[in-house]
């Protein structure tokens, strides 16, 4: 979801309950929040998705180059520095994403941008940023006071079918490649888009091999359950989930079912929570395909009159109001995935600065500390919130990084996907 392709229904889901531009902070009175602090001092928060880089580009156009970026409009933005900095954010994986609808070289020219944009961003504040690459150079940039900042591409397009635009990404700086963003492309299925492959191609898997080879982590958002698995049982080292939540507590496509959850936990991977509205409420999402239904079916009924319709489609939305999504629906889903996949397995991808609405009470970056007393309201330890902030990831982090040692000497990736996928013409 993104805000440049918001629709009527996705315009819709900023629903019609008040929702206040700026969450509320975490109540200072708050007898965990010196517990929390303390977690958070030796364990950096990281979320695993945001795409300011991409908002910013949307929204400031030239001047996100040298405008001023500690504190931003909050209608436009969810994430400024002085927000980061209240949300106890340790590390960040910086969305470096494209649109899937981009001609292929286009893909690659606005990726390099936006990874180009990330740079400039750590390289004007490096008192607040730090660009990593590591689990380690994370740990050092959150015990100097920074902001750890990572890169993840989102969507196997980004590469245009290319090794060697896989390899430079790589050596930019990029930690993460997302399969396939809201297409299915010509070697990988998405959620969202009819599939074509049944999961992996030939090709598929050998992206696959070539991020284990170079220490890139295989993100699994995005794309459809066929192809999770099939990356799942490819992957030499775990593999992560960079913003989806529990197919268990709603039946999105974008989520991750129960049977995924368990095969995780047997990779060693992490899926980290994503925040959409449409995506964590089940109610929400039950109601959105109910408006779709009433628009097309008012649509039909008053053809050439939209007035008519529009008035019918308003009276509707007034005797049938969203379903509210508050933080309290994001905890359910944190708790779902850890008991089924377990404590260990469990993070979180927020999406912010993608999203058209969030939760009440998560409207920004400021929003991770009352997320994560709620949960110890419900009983979480010190270690397993440890675990969810960051320790998940990190952990994700290392073991790639030792796959990686270990397939040093194995030749670079190399052919087409018409090559390795039995479909050139002789």
């Amino acid at each position: 979801m993104r805000r440049q392709a918001l629709t009527p229904i996705a315009l819709l889901l900023a629903f019609a309950s008040a929702q206040s531009l700026h969450a509320a902070p975490a109540d200072p009175a708050d007898p965990n929040l010196p517990r929390l602090k303390r977690i958070l001092a030796k364990t950096p928060l990281i979320d695993g998705h945001n795409d300011w880089p991409m908002t910013l580009a949307e929204v400031a156009g030239g001047k996100r180059w040298t405008m001023d970026l500690n504190r931003l409009d909050p209608v436009a933005y969810d994430t400024d520095i002085a927000r980061l900095r209240q949300g106890l954010v340790g590390g960040q994986f910086w969305s470096v994403y494209v649109s899937a609808n981009l001609p292929p070289l286009e893909q690659v020219k606005t990726t390099l941008e936006q990874i180009d944009l990330v740079k400039s961003v750590v390289a004007r504040y490096p008192q607040d940023f730090a660009l990593v690459r590591t689990a380690a150079q994370v740990r050092a940039a959150h015990k100097a006071g920074k902001i750890a900042s990572l890169m993840g591409a989102e969507g196997g397009g980004q590469i245009d079918e290319s090794f060697s635009v896989l390899r430079a990404y790589h050596e930019l700086g990029v930690g993460y490649l997302t399969l396939t963003h809201s297409k299915t492309i010509s070697w990988a299925d998405s959620a969202t888009d009819a599939p074509a492959h049944d999961g992996l191609t030939p090709f598929g898997v050998a992206v696959v091999h070539e991020m284990n080879r170079l220490g890139m982590l295989v993100d699994l958002s995005h794309v459809s359950e066929a192809t999770m698995l099939d990356a799942i049982a490819a992957s030499r080292a775990p593999v992560i989930f960079s913003h989806s939540s529990a197919r268990g507590q709603a039946d999105h496509p974008r989520n991750v079912s129960d049977l995924v959850l368990r095969k995780v936990a047997e990779n060693g991977g992490v899926v980290m929570v994503n925040f959409a509205p449409g995506f964590v409420s089940e109610p929400l999402r039950q109601w959105t395909a109910q408006r779709a239904a009433e628009t097309a079916r008012n649509a039909s009924l008053f053809l050439g009159q939209p007035d008519k319709a529009k008035a019918a489609n308003d009276a509707w939305a007034t005797a049938n109001p969203a379903p509210k999504v508050t933080l309290g629906v994001v905890a359910d889903h944190v708790d779902h995935i850890a008991k089924v996949a377990g404590y260990d397995h469990v993070g979180l991808g927020g999406d912010y600065d993608g999203l058209p609405a969030l939760p009440e009470g998560m409207e920004g970056v400021e929003s991770y500390p009352p997320l994560l007393l709620e949960l110890m309201k419900r009983g979480w330890t010190d270690a397993n919130i440890a675990k969810l902030a960051g320790g998940n990831i990190l952990r994700v982090m290392e073991a790639a990084e030792k796959v990686a040692e270990t397939m040093k000497g194995e030749p670079w990736a190399s052919g087409t996907v018409a090559e390795l996928d039995g479909t050139k013409t002789q």
